[in-house]
């Protein structure tokens, strides 16, 4: 299912779709779970950490965090991201919808670009119909607690067609996730593309000595 690893970060269409549908750049009025992830992807500036504070707030030296986070071969890092895709997939279950096949990618961190990196791994479901859609994404936010997840966000965000929106974090790994509902509403109008997007983002791993991450994607 998602055992393949990618040609590039995401789906530049649907990031485009997205600055269409919300009127802004992507990275306008997420929460920092959702932000982290477009800051990765989406090219918005980068003058905000991956825990939502100014870089100059850090008080620990890049050297001193580096040493902090956990260390983790990159393919061990894709394989965490791609069993969390696959265990928000299965909470969705809508084996008849199609799934868009780029599998995790890598980021660096700012805190210290040459050891420390991040998995983010955006994908979604469509092709089925907009109940389905709508069944699968009230599944998810049902099971999502069961699993250990923390629900810290859920309902319509701030775009101007006010998008079902949810963000979770992992209670036992390092991720979140953030699913967006794409269906018709009175605010959206008639959605032409119906989809449940997901973006699945970790925290910072702390690459093996001598992993080159410029050679990585």
């Amino acid at each position: 299912m998602f055992g393949t690893a990618p040609d590039a970060v995401t789906d530049v269409a649907t990031e485009l779709a997205r600055e269409k549908r919300y009127g802004t750049p992507a990275c306008v009025g997420l929460t920092a779970a959702t932000l982290a992830i477009f800051l990765l992807i989406s090219g918005c500036s980068k003058t905000i950490s991956d825990n939502g504070h100014s870089p100059s707030t850090q008080q620990s030296s890049s050297s001193e965090a580096t040493s902090r986070l956990p260390a983790l071969d990159v393919d061990k890092a894709r394989e965490k991201a791609k069993a969390v895709s696959s265990q928000i997939y299965d909470l969705i279950n809508i084996p008849s919808g199609k799934v868009t096949e780029p599998g995790p990618s890598i980021s660096t961190c700012d805190q210290d670009p040459e050891h420390l990196y991040q998995t983010v791994h955006p994908w979604s479901v469509y092709d089925v119909s907009e109940d389905e859609l709508k069944a699968g994404f009230q599944r998810l936010r049902d099971g999502l607690p069961g699993k250990e997840w923390k629900i810290v966000q859920y309902g319509p965000n701030k775009s101007k067609d006010k998008t079902l929106e949810l963000t979770a974090d992992s209670e036992t790994e390092p991720f979140s996730v953030n699913a967006e509902l794409w269906v018709s509403s009175p605010t959206a109008g008639h959605e032409k593309e119906p989809k449940i997007l997901i973006n699945i983002v970790s925290g910072c791993w702390r690459a093996p000595k001598g992993t080159d991450l410029e050679t990585q994607y």
